[in-house]
C-alpha cells in the first residue's frame, strides 16, 4: 500500500509541476517571452507520460516490500526531491518545462545554477533510475534513463542556443 501511495504521490507532483509550468509559462509570455525550439518537446511529454505507464505495467502484481534497499532508494528519492525543488524556487518564474526566453532577463546563477548549467536534468536523469527501482520496474530503470539521455542530447543545445545573447538579439 505504500508504494502506491508513493506513486501517486509522484504522479501528482508531476501534474502540479505542469500547472505551475503553464502559469509561469503565461507570466513570461504576457512579459513578452519567447518560446524557442519546441519541435522537440512532444518528445519530452511522451518519454514522462510513458515512463510512469512503464512502471505500472512493469510493477502491476509485484509485491513491494520496504526493506533496506527500498528505504536506501526512497532516501535518495527524497534528497533527489530537495534538490529538484531547490533547482525550481532557484529559477522562480522562469522555470519551465519548455524552452521559454524572456529577453531582457538575466541568467539565473543562483541555487544549484550557481555550480552546474542544468540541475534540474541532472534530478531527471537520478529519478529515471531511483523511482523504477523503488516498484522492482528494472526494465524502466534501463530504458528511460538512455530515453532521458537521447533527449537530452537534443534539449541542451536548444536551450543554450536560446540562452545565448546571439539568438536573443535575433529575436
Amino acid at each position: 500500500m505504500i508504494f502506491i501511495i508513493i506513486f501517486l504521490l509522484i504522479v501528482l507532483q508531476r501534474i502540479v509541476e505542469v500547472i505551475i509550468a503553464k502559469q509561469n509559462e503565461k507570466w513570461m509570455k504576457n512579459r513578452g517571452a519567447i518560446e524557442h525550439h519546441s519541435d522537440h518537446y512532444k518528445w519530452i511529454v511522451l518519454v514522462h507520460t510513458l515512463f510512469f505507464f512503464s512502471i505500472m505495467i512493469e510493477a502491476f502484481g509485484e509485491e513491494l516490500v520496504l526493506n533496506q534497499w527500498k528505504g536506501l532508494l526512497l532516501l535518495l528519492f527524497v534528497c533527489a526531491q530537495a534538490f529538484r525543488v531547490w533547482c525550481l524556487v532557484s529559477l522562480g518564474r522562469y522555470w519551465n518545462t519548455k524552452i521559454i526566453v524572456l529577453p531582457e532577463a538575466e541568467l539565473v546563477t543562483r541555487g544549484p545554477y550557481k555550480f552546474m548549467k542544468h540541475p534540474n536534468y541532472v534530478v531527471v536523469a537520478i529519478e529515471f533510475i531511483l523511482i523504477p527501482l523503488l516498484f522492482n520496474a528494472y526494465a524502466t530503470a534501463f530504458i528511460f534513463p538512455i530515453l532521458h539521455g537521447v533527449l537530452m542530447k537534443i534539449r541542451i543545445p536548444y536551450e543554450e542556443k536560446a540562452l545565448s545573447r546571439d539568438e536573443l538579439k535575433s529575436n
